[in-house]
């Protein structure tokens, strides 16, 4: 019994021992890291004009529903990362989608790229895919936007992209992108033997609380009944003076080729300032005014040239830091009758929004 025992003795530690073995050599292996996030997005808006169509104004895609609660956006992300790789998935619903993504295929897609450091430092960094845009200071998810509604800048570019992005971090101050994509705010490229749009990014961070951005976008785009070169900067300034006061300034400017020879070229721009005041821990408010020009309606096809100024006020509170409540009032005042339907210069709403990211 003795000689038998001795033997399977030694066997049931070899296979201990190589059962600890695997074990080790399985924890040691590096697993991707994976976080689930997301943003929901409810609201109500009623415009005083009371138009009959189902969204309240054409060149607006947020919050653009008449006199009813909807959800402006629904959004599940998974962020992915392995090693010198990442990517992200978002997947999305609500009017902005609706809205904003009518002439795509893939409408369900917020973000889908993949990204890879091609450093050890991790200071250089190639993206492919849906990528959010790198024109304009407001995002989708309005969360961290300093008003409620968008500014009509926000409206006027786009709000994703896709194709490639190359980005370095040349101090800790200063980043530069360069891009090449298939277009302005495209997933499905419209004809297929146009050049890539291509494009740039050069932030600069004076400190955790002023950024200074400049954008550009040059690429073909459709102006009447042709594709054309489209020429484009946004330029802004971010500040937080203290912990109370933060200002955004900003300023658009675009030129289309006609596609004549000999044409002249036909321009849009816009200028945004917005002062946002924290009152306390839990209510700030912001003060937004802005003008915008596309007297040849290069980006808005309303028919009728588009010179307006805006003015919006909103008061947020803040439940806790995931959850905003924000309540808008904006007026616009246009030099011609572009709103309900071309029968009136002066637009005037108000909308409440709750929103929570996790």
């Amino acid at each position: 019994m003795k000689i038998k025992f001795i033997p399977a003795l030694i066997g049931l530690a070899f296979l201990s021992l190589t059962e600890s073995v695997s074990a080790q050599d399985t924890t040691s292996v590096s697993k991707p890291k994976i976080e689930i996030s997301g943003y929901i997005d409810a609201y109500y808006s009623y415009d005083f004009s009371e138009p009959e169509t189902d969204v309240k104004l054409p060149f607006s895609y947020s919050y653009n529903r008449q006199n009813e609660f909807n959800i402006n956006m629904a959004l599940l992300r998974a962020s992915i990362s392995y090693e010198n790789v990442y990517a992200k998935l978002s997947v999305h619903t609500g009017t902005y989608v609706d809205e904003n993504y009518a002439a795509e295929d893939l409408k369900i897609f917020n973000e889908a790229y993949i990204g890879v450091y091609l450093d050890k430092s991790q200071k250089t960094a190639l993206e492919a895919g849906i990528l959010p845009s790198y024109i304009g200071f407001e995002s989708a998810t309005s969360h961290y936007n300093l008003t409620a509604t968008r500014s009509i800048s926000a409206e006027a570019s786009p709000y994703f992209m896709t194709g490639v992005k190359l980005s370095h971090q040349f101090t800790d101050k200063f980043t530069g992108s360069f891009f090449v994509t298939n277009g302005w705010q495209r997933i499905n490229k419209p004809k297929k033997d146009l050049a890539p749009a291509v494009g740039t990014q050069l932030v600069y961070k004076f400190n955790d609380n002023s950024t200074l951005n400049w954008s550009t976008f040059v690429g073909k785009e459709m102006y009447g009944d042709q594709f054309t070169m489209r020429y484009f900067s946004n330029l802004y300034l971010d500040n937080g003076w203290n912990d109370y006061w933060r200002t955004f300034i900003g300023f658009d400017y675009g030129l289309q080729d006609t596609g004549s020879y000999g044409g002249e070229a036909k321009t849009w721009w816009t200028p945004t300032l917005i002062n946002q005041f924290t009152l306390s821990e839990k209510w700030q408010m912001a003060h937004r005014i802005e003008y915008f020009q596309d007297k040849d309606n290069v980006v808005f096809a309303i028919g009728a040239p588009f010179k307006a100024m805006g003015n919006s006020i909103n008061f947020d509170f803040l439940p806790n830091s995931k959850v905003k409540i924000r309540t808008e009032g904006k007026w616009y005042r246009a030099t011609e009758s572009i709103f309900d339907l071309g029968t009136k210069k002066d637009n005037f709403s108000v909308t409440t929004t709750m929103s929570f990211e996790f």
